[in-house]
């Protein structure tokens, strides 16, 4: 009997830049389009809740603490909707914690996690800042993955998914589909497509990639799914929300690492010699 698929959903939103009670809003209102669509994980743009700008990112970010949830908590609104809806959402956003051993806030882009009638976790904060990120936030210490209905699935922040290495690790933990919030601007189209798709095709996993759209720096959006050899399987375009969906199907994962085992057969490739062609004799 074929496994069971894990529908996803990959968001792509125009949020209105500062205004988190607006954007938490209308993600509610998607999540519920998306359980209407049967899908069970779905992943959000970068920095959604604010909207990406600098000078946002620069201020004050929302606290995910015991009252978020609560009435009248900044993520009341979503929560009440993956109860009703039964999606686990993948929420990219600004945040600032408390670190455990106290003194100054962390400031990060960040993964949280919201599940069914369960509290919200952060599960991932942004490992490879884009140089601009550097001056009002701090790098995550660790990668993440999470278990969805069986299906480990890592996750990314936009600059993340530039660096081979990044899902590389996720996909030696065990990792079938690899998900990532982003962000491009103008004239980066081009190099989205690329890197998710490789990202898919270096390991053998789904990717499901949610863009930004508009906003101050007129972000093309592109949020689009790619299966393991790397093939576009649903996209929503650069312009306007929309959501795209497939599913993570294990049969498919489990011939695509069968026919092309570049995954599987990475290897120590020892010291590089360098012949220089350019040197004199002798």
């Amino acid at each position: 009997m074929p496994s069971a698929a894990l529908r996803v959903g990959a968001l792509q939103l125009d949020p209105v830049e500062g205004e988190v009670a607006t954007n938490v809003a209308t993600l509610a209102r998607w999540v519920r389009v998306a359980g209407d669509a049967g899908v069970r994980l779905l992943v959000t743009p970068e920095a959604v809740t604010t909207g990406y700008d600098l000078d946002l990112l620069a201020g004050p970010l929302p606290r995910l603490d015991a009252d978020a949830t609560a009435p009248g908590g900044w993520l009341e609104p979503l929560q009440e909707a993956v109860d009703a809806s039964g999606v686990v959402v993948v929420l990219d956003t600004a945040l600032e914690t408390e670190p455990d051993t106290g003194g100054s806030s962390v400031r990060t882009l960040s993964d949280v996690v919201l599940r069914p009638v369960r509290p919200p976790v952060v599960a991932y904060a942004k490992q490879h800042l884009h140089p601009p990120e550097r001056a009002h936030l701090t790098a995550g210490p660790h990668g993440a993955s999470l278990v969805v209905d069986g299906v480990v699935a890592g996750l990314g922040i936009c600059h993340d998914a530039g660096f081979p290495e990044h899902a590389a690790d996720a996909a030696a933990g065990g990792a079938e589909l690899y998900v990532v919030s982003g962000a491009f601007f103008p004239g980066g189209s081009a190099r989205r497509e690329l890197q998710h798709a490789a990202r898919a095709l270096d390991n053998g996993m789904y990717v499901a990639f949610a863009g930004l759209v508009g906003g101050r720096h007129r972000c093309v959006g592109g949020s689009a799914v790619y299966d393991p050899e790397g093939v576009r399987v649903a996209d929503v375009g650069e312009t306007g929300p929309g959501l795209a969906v497939a599913d993570v199907d294990p049969d498919r994962l489990a011939d695509v690492r069968t026919r092309l085992t570049m995954h599987a057969e990475r290897r120590d490739l020892g010291e590089r010699v360098l012949l220089d062609l350019d040197a004199p004799p002798g």
